[in-house]
């Protein structure tokens, strides 16, 4: 499968501007297949997943309208294209960033007829109070406190032939982000089952080893008769220990308690992400100017993800259009230095 393929097949089905049956189907399909295939053994799993499915996917289409709009990442725009100075620090810092883009360069190789490609560039940022040069009217003062806006750890790794098929790749991966939300909850799930069934076999032999050590054998060899509040107490876990094993249920219901975990979280997406879009006025030492500052500045647009899971992640993004002849080639191999790790 040829990479144009494999974007018209990954994404293909989810359109950023209606909702169709067939889309509906086959999110279903990729949210049992990615979470459990068995859950297809739950009665009217498809038919209880689709009004969830569809919750998801009317979510991922209003986050689609807040997402960037698409603008040029030739390094010759860089000196008239404010958000890219405040990107990057100089037209070679760029040109390194570009150059790392490895999707591109196999799109590009594989399908000689394009000519430019969509790409999705992603930055850490920090908002660093600082104290520096100032001016109060016309006055320069030392000491001023400032806000400056840094971004680095520049990752280019979606792409695409066209921006409609870039978006639609876009939905398709927060998509399947909320899948993995969804198989990691029921993945703690499954660990606690299987630390309440390790517990059981421990409550059970401890409970044993006592009851040996009680009257008859036990006494026989020596042994000190067991206290009866300590196994009174081991009962009392074993007990509490079933009854939790009990609540989770086993065999269908395990299936079942998996589906709801599933249904919950596509139910409520807006707890696992959100996208947010930023304009800030930057001056071109990345300095945050307000309405009343009289330095000269620019405004600069972006979006920002918040994927609020385990490990949160909170990134600015946007989307850009480069062209074949400005994709760099890729960075040379320091032979010297590798040779040095071996």
């Amino acid at each position: 499968m040829g990479i144009l393929d494999w974007f018209r097949h990954r994404a293909g089905h989810f359109e950023t501007d209606r909702l169709s049956e067939e889309m509906v189907r086959w999110a279903v399909d990729k949210a049992v297949t990615l979470t459990n295939p068995r859950l297809k053994l739950v009665p009217n799993c498809h038919k209880r997943l689709a009004p969830s499915v569809e919750t998801t996917i009317r979510y991922l289409q209003e986050l689609g309208k807040l997402l960037p709009a698409v603008r040029s990442m030739s390094t010759e725009t860089w000196a008239a294209d404010a958000a890219l100075r405040a990107f990057f620090v100089s037209p070679s810092d760029m040109k390194d960033v570009l150059a790392r883009a490895d999707g591109l360069r196999t799109l590009f190789g594989k399908y000689p007829e394009l000519d430019e490609a969509y790409l999705v560039l992603g930055m850490a940022f920090t908002e660093q109070r600082v104290f520096g040069l100032g001016l109060q009217g016309n006055t320069v003062q030392r000491d001023v406190a400032q806000v400056t806006m840094n971004f680095s750890d520049h990752k280019m790794r979606l792409c695409g032939p066209d921006e409609a098929v870039l978006r639609r790749v876009i939905g398709v991966e927060i998509f399947e982000y909320l899948i993995s939300r969804a198989s990691s909850e029921i993945g703690e799930e499954r660990s606690e089952r299987q630390e309440l069934q390790a517990s059981q076999s421990l409550i059970r032999a401890r409970l044993r080893l006592l009851q040996q050590h009680g009257p008859g054998l036990g006494s026989m060899l020596g042994e000190a008769p067991a206290e009866a509040s300590q196994q009174a107490r081991l009962e009392a876990e074993l007990l509490e220990n079933e009854r939790q094993l009990e609540t989770m249920g086993g065999g269908e219901a395990v299936l079942e308690g998996e589906l709801e975990t599933l249904k919950s979280v596509l139910d409520n997406p807006q707890r696992y992400l959100s996208i947010e879009p930023r304009r800030i006025r930057l001056s071109s030492m990345n300095v945050v100017l307000d309405e009343t500052d009289t330095v000269s500045g620019a405004e600069v647009d972006f979006s920002v993800i918040d994927l609020k899971g385990a490990t949160p992640h909170y990134r600015a993004f946007v989307i850009g259009r480069l062209g074949r002849s400005e994709l760099p080639p890729p960075p040379a191999i320091n032979y010297h230095d590798a040779m040095r790790y071996l």
